[in-house]
C-alpha cells in the first residue's frame, strides 16, 4: 500500500512540473541562403532540419528562400551538397513573432580517395586472363610483318593502281613495242617520191638508144 501511494505521489509531482513548464512561443522563421564566399550567389534547395522539434525537415526554394514556423530557442541546421553545414539558434523573447536571418553557407571541397575499377571479379579471373593475354607487337615487329612477301602480295591484289603507276606501265609497253617493230618505208609519203624516181630512172636505162 505504501508503494502504491508513493508511485501516485511521484506521478502527481511529475504532472505538476510539466504543467508549470511554460510553452515556448512560436515564431515565423524566414530567410535566404547565400554563398559565404560571394553574398550575391544564392544557394538553392537547401535542406533545413529543426533538430529541436522532432527533426522536422524543410527545403528552401530555387531562389534560396525559406519560411516555416518554429519555436524560440530552436536549433536549425542547414545542409547542402558542396557546402559545410551551418547552425542557427532562434533567439528568445522575440516581440514581432517573426524572425528573419540571412544564412551563409561556406563552400566545402571533399577529396574522395582514389577508387580503382577492375573488370575482374576475383583474383582467379585476373590470373586466367593474364595468362591467356596476347601482348601487342612493337613497332619493329609490325614493320617486319608489313614488309613480308605475303603482305606485299596481298596488297598488290587488293589495292587499286594509281595514275603514276599506270603511266609507267604504258611507257614501258610503248618502249617494248618500238624496240621490236620494223618501220614500213611505204608508210612514209616522202619515200613514195624516191621510189617513183628510182623506177623512172631504171626504165630509161633499159630503153634502146639511151646510151
Amino acid at each position: 500500500m505504501k508503494k502504491l501511494i508513493g508511485f501516485l505521489f511521484f506521478l502527481f509531482i511529475t504532472a505538476t512540473a510539466f504543467a508549470q513548464k511554460p510553452d515556448r512561443p512560436i515564431v515565423q522563421f524566414s530567410g535566404i541562403v547565400h554563398n559565404a564566399d560571394s553574398a550575391g550567389v544564392i544557394v538553392p534547395y537547401v535542406s533545413i532540419v529543426n533538430t529541436s522539434n522532432q527533426n522536422l525537415v524543410n527545403i528552401s526554394n530555387y531562389k534560396g528562400y525559406f519560411s516555416f514556423p518554429a519555436h524560440e530557442r530552436d536549433t536549425i541546421r542547414f545542409t547542402c551538397v558542396g557546402y559545410a553545414p551551418a547552425i542557427i539558434v532562434i533567439p528568445a523573447n522575440i516581440t514581432s513573432k517573426s524572425y528573419t536571418a540571412q544564412v551563409m553557407l561556406r563552400p566545402q571541397i571533399i577529396n574522395l580517395p582514389i577508387f580503382h575499377v577492375f573488370p575482374w571479379a576475383t583474383t582467379e579471373e585476373f590470373r586466367k586472363d593474364f595468362i591467356s593475354m596476347k601482348v601487342a607487337d612493337d613497332d619493329l615487329a609490325i614493320a617486319q610483318k608489313n614488309l613480308s612477301r605475303s603482305s606485299i602480295l596481298s596488297l598488290q591484289r587488293s589495292l587499286p593502281r594509281d595514275g603514276s603507276e599506270m603511266n609507267g606501265f604504258q611507257d614501258f609497253h610503248n618502249s617494248v613495242l618500238n624496240s621490236h617493230s620494223i618501220t614500213n618505208p611505204l608508210l612514209n609519203p616522202f619515200n613514195w617520191g624516191s621510189l617513183i624516181k628510182e623506177i623512172s630512172e631504171g626504165d630509161k636505162s633499159r630503153t634502146p638508144g639511151s646510151n
